[in-house]
């Protein structure tokens, strides 16, 4: 298994072998295919950050993340919620799927 991008709370590995990538979330490692990580990754890069400072919005400050058809349910914090979308943007630079003009403009 390759590492491919850690951040403080997560990491990223690609397994050549089985073709499917591996994301550590601390207390459970999830497989997923590459569609289950784009899927992840529209899911990650959805979630309104700033809805987080408002009480109105979301009054605790946590998010609900389901992943690969509800098989998986986190439950994350703000700075989860920015690690994750760290790991995802810089997972994807490294894989050479997405550039690092497309993490400015998102």
């Amino acid at each position: 298994m390759k590492a491919i991008y850690k951040s403080q709370f997560y990491a990223l590995f690609q397994s050549q072998q089985e073709r499917c990538f591996y994301i550590d979330f601390g207390q459970k490692t999830v497989r997923a295919s590459f569609c289950q990580l784009l899927a992840l990754r529209q899911k990650v890069l959805s979630i309104e950050i700033e809805d987080h400072f408002d009480s109105d919005l979301n009054q605790h400050g946590f998010e609900l993340l389901q992943l690969c058809n509800k098989e998986h349910l986190f439950i994350l914090n703000t700075h989860e919620v920015l690690d994750l979308k760290q790991l995802i943007q810089n997972g994807f630079v490294q894989l050479g799927i997405s550039s690092t003009e497309e993490i400015l403009m998102a």
